[in-house]
């Protein structure tokens, strides 16, 4: 019996914001690389997560779901989904069967995609699967798919069968990247997207849509990691908000930030954090790109 070949290469993650993308990237790899919460548009940039075994390396790409950009920042998000596009091998098209809008700029953007493309359909535990496959039939008539997964990301159904099922389409190769690694990200990466991710946890409205995180200095230490970092914002007013009467909020911010570091770096985190205005940063087409995106 001959071995089986190694194989490698890149997957996209693609869908609708909210249809489970950076839930299910985290699933596949067993640990926590994509900040994830309730609230649609979380994910901004690619993020790359790094599947192995002894036969196969999948480089996933996980992008920013899918809209119509209204300023900058959106555009510069629309750009990555573009790039992981190009990248990939093949994609994977996150479907929500629980969503009741059309994802129509979904299946435009696919459309113009020359390489296999697998449905994968989340959130399977909480729809029927007669009503889950009649919303399939509908996407099948539009697209030409190379299969179609039904999965829960949350619960960790079907996740085997699609990771076959993307290591049968790829080509033989030899793994892109050292096989413990899970990603290609600095830590001061994660970091500013843990901060972030509490944002969204802990503020209401445009406020999480109006940060950025900035990680100004990282000092590793023995026992204890020092990290200075600032919370950007769009505006004036949402400085005040941030911060709360008498600190509070900026305090709360902090306390939960620290405690998700700590679990990630596996010691004690003194955090600093600062709240800096950069008025309509957004809209700015060089303040989007000094800061990162």
């Amino acid at each position: 019996m001959t071995d089986k070949p190694h194989k490698s290469g890149y997957a996209a993650i693609i869908g609708k914001p909210n249809a489970g993308k950076s839930t299910l990237m985290n699933r596949i790899l067993g640990t926590k690389i994509s900040i994830t919460t309730h609230k649609p548009q979380t994910t901004r940039h690619q993020v790359v997560g790094i599947y192995s075994d002894d036969h196969t390396q999948i480089i996933f790409l996980d992008t920013p779901g899918v809209i119509t950009p209204k300023y900058q920042l959106q555009k510069a998000m629309m750009n990555t989904v573009e790039r992981a596009r190009k990248d990939a091998d093949l994609v994977l098209f996150i479907f929500d069967p629980t969503d009741t809008h059309p994802t129509d700029e979904v299946i435009e953007l696919l459309r113009t995609i020359n390489k296999p493309i697998f449905l994968v359909v989340n959130k399977i535990d909480r729809i029927s699967s007669e009503k889950a496959e009649q919303k399939v039939s509908l996407i099948q008539n539009q697209l030409k798919l190379a299969g179609v997964h039904y999965v829960s990301a949350l619960q960790g159904d079907g996740i085997p069968e699609l990771i076959e099922a993307i290591r049968e389409k790829l080509m033989p190769g030899p793994p892109y990247y050292p096989k413990e690694d899970l990603s290609e990200h600095p830590l001061r990466f994660f970091v500013s997207e843990l901060i972030r991710e509490q944002v969204f946890l802990q503020f209401q409205d445009e406020i999480p849509y109006s940060c950025t995180v900035n990680v100004i200095s990282y000092e590793a230490g023995d026992e204890l990691d020092r990290i200075n970092a600032e919370i950007i914002v769009n505006r004036k007013s949402q400085k005040g908000m941030l911060i709360g009467k008498g600190g509070e909020a900026i305090k709360k911010l902090g306390i939960e930030s620290r405690k998700t570091i700590e679990e990630l770096v596996g010691k004690q985190v003194f955090l600093d954090l600062h709240v800096k205005v950069r008025e309509k940063w957004r809209e700015n087409e060089n303040w989007v790109r000094n800061l990162g995106y």
